[in-house]
């Protein structure tokens, strides 16, 4: 039991605790906001060094953007506002059919090589006003590619008056990364060039294009009557079949981003007259298509499934109603009136870091196919399989195609009915390479 004489040295040894306990307090806090203060120092320490560092990394990324684009500057023929360039592409191909008459120059016996294209190109800028001209030549036949003028309202809106690309599929070339393009293209339906103007409007997660086209971008030197051209167009042959006026196309397409996908989904129509040049009665074209492009990191997935239909009068050159004239590169076709075109493609791009001779590479493999609402004509398929390349000024293809329905691909029958009736309806296949440098 306690006593009462022990109270004041409980009460001491009491006093001497808390006391103790007061200091270790005092020192612990002391510590702590050593620490703090220390902490502080130490983030402004890392937001300086962070901060030095964007700044020298803003400071180089500068400095090779100055380099690059005066090396640019220096491989560029500049006149002013004017820049002059062009392009030259050889070509090998080598297919499973044997040389004939008309037929595809990708014989069997060791293929064919020889120069595909020559190309100059002017670019103007002046401010607002823009400017185009491509000019082609090829082995017997040349043409103007491109050749408008325009205003560049700002970086969102802008107007195209002259030789431009219609606006109809999701982008230049529609599907497409292959050298051959898709079956879209040789109906007029991807990469057609027509006179006219058009109006371009970007505007939140929209982008829209709305043109008026007078008539095709014409004929040019050639030995064919209407087809030394580089789009796919109606072509009048025989002097007394139809020509393509007053054509009006809308594309709108709308950007959808999750995550790391981004989605172009898009919608485009087509409608135009088809002028009489003979006894037949005018006609009229028209077009709908819908597409969407996938982006996920560096592979591209694009979609496209097209309805177009001519209305030609049976009492034309062809002497039928289902089929029309159709004509390009020199060399007139014949295609059914009526069809549908579905089409998809599949690509990556790589880059290639550790390779000094190579910047990039696409793989690609795409499938496309016209289906054709008469019932006597057999569907054209185009498959391909293949990459390309790119090194500084240098661009190439290689492909691998089959086809039982394509100009380009197959020999043994008669050039101009692979798109129309098709009635040999024959699988072939090309293997083709293709050489541009670019300046």
């Amino acid at each position: 039991m306690l006593r009462l004489a022990h109270y004041p040295c409980f009460l001491l040894f009491c006093g001497l605790l808390l006391g103790a306990g007061n200091v270790m307090a005092a020192e612990n806090k002391q510590d702590v906001e050593k620490l703090q203060s220390r902490i502080k120092q130490l983030e402004s320490e890392l937001n300086q060094t962070r901060q030095a560092l964007a700044e020298a990394e803003k400071k180089a990324e500068t400095k090779d953007q100055e380099l690059a684009e005066a090396k640019a500057d220096d491989a560029e023929i500049r006149f002013g506002s004017l820049r002059v360039g062009g392009a030259m592409r050889a070509n090998y191909a080598i297919g499973d059919y044997p040389e004939t008459d008309g037929a595809s120059r990708a014989v069997e016996d060791g293929g064919n090589f020889a120069l595909d294209t020559f190309r100059i190109n002017l670019d103007y800028a002046n401010g607002p006003y823009i400017g185009k001209v491509e000019y082609r030549w090829y082995n017997g036949y040349n043409f103007l590619h491109t050749g408008w003028l325009g205003y560049q309202f700002d970086d969102k809106r802008q107007l195209q008056l002259g030789v431009n690309r219609v606006p109809f599929g999701p982008g230049p070339y529609g599907v497409a990364q292959s050298w051959f393009f898709d079956q879209h293209y040789y109906l007029g339906l991807s990469d057609d060039m027509d006179l006219g103007a058009k109006y371009h409007h970007e505007t939140g997660n929209w982008t829209w294009d709305i043109a008026y086209y007078l008539a095709d971008e014409g004929t040019y030197r050639g030995s064919s009557n209407d087809s030394a051209r580089y789009s796919y167009d109606i072509v009048d042959e025989s002097g007394d079949g139809y020509e393509e006026r007053n054509q009006f196309n809308v594309r709108g397409i709308y950007r959808i981003t999750h995550n790391d996908i981004t989605t172009d989904l898009g919608m485009s129509l087509q409608y135009g007259e088809l002028d009489s040049q003979g006894a037949q009665d005018d006609g009229d074209r028209y077009a709908a298509s819908a597409h969407m492009v996938n982006k996920w990191n560096n592979f591209t997935l694009a979609t496209q499934l097209t309805y177009y239909h001519f209305d030609v009068d049976s009492a034309q050159s062809l002497g039928t109603d289902k089929l029309v004239q159709m004509g390009a590169y020199d060399f007139p076709s014949t295609a059914a009136a009526e069809a549908w075109i579905p089409a998809v493609s599949l690509s990556y791009y790589h880059e290639t870091t550790g390779i000094d001779w190579l910047d990039y590479v696409i793989p690609f493999v795409e499938y496309s196919v016209v289906v054709k609402t008469e019932d006597a004509f057999n569907d054209s398929e185009l498959a391909s399989i293949g990459f390309s390349w790119g090194k500084g000024n240098w661009f190439s293809y290689v492909d691998l195609a089959a086809s039982n329905g394509n100009e380009f691909i197959g020999g043994e029958t008669a050039f101009g009915d692979r798109l129309g009736a098709n009635q040999d309806d024959d699988w072939q296949t090309r293997f083709n390479i293709n050489f541009g440098y670019y300046f």
